[in-house]
């Protein structure tokens, strides 16, 4: 079922705001993000490979987390229409499959041109962060309301 969402603008959004979303990493996930992005070094898709370094099994790509925090800001908050600017990532912790993350987004300070700056953190199922990071962002400063395409369904042979 399609879902209506209104965007926010620069005049409606407020310094503390924040957003968290949760996410399960899965084989499928790293999978396609290698697919897509073209990174197929071993230590993220080879479990013989992996066994052999300080993780002993394969880890998620860091940008993953990453394209985590953009899906957060395009979603979430700031939200439809938004355009992402700049960000910064401190990768402090390996994301492994089945670790359940918590993306945290939360609006630090509003900037002169309809931009606002956003610290972006993701921590684990022990709370432990593993991404640090801040972005910044262009926000609308109409309202519109838009309908979130449906996920595309993404099969590996």
């Amino acid at each position: 079922m399609p879902k209506h969402v209104n965007t926010i603008t620069y005049n409606a959004i407020e310094v503390g705001q924040k957003a968290t979303i949760e996410r399960v990493v899965s084989d499928k996930d790293i999978l396609l993000f290698a697919a897509v992005s073209g990174d197929n070094n071993p230590i993220h898709l080879d479990a013989n490979y992996a066994a052999t370094t300080q993780f002993k099994q394969p880890i998620a790509h860091g940008m993953l987390s990453g394209a985590f925090i953009s899906a957060a800001m395009a979603c979430h908050l700031p939200g439809p229409g938004c355009i992402y600017l700049t960000q910064t990532l401190e990768f402090l912790r390996p994301v492994y499959v089945g670790d359940c993350l918590r993306i945290e987004i939360e609006v630090l300070e509003k900037l002169p041109k309809n931009k606002i700056r956003l610290a972006t953190c993701i921590y684990n199922q022990r709370n432990k962060r593993i991404v640090a990071g801040e972005a910044t962002a262009l926000i609308p400063d109409e309202s519109f309301s838009v309908i979130m395409a449906e996920l595309p369904k993404a099969t590996i042979n």
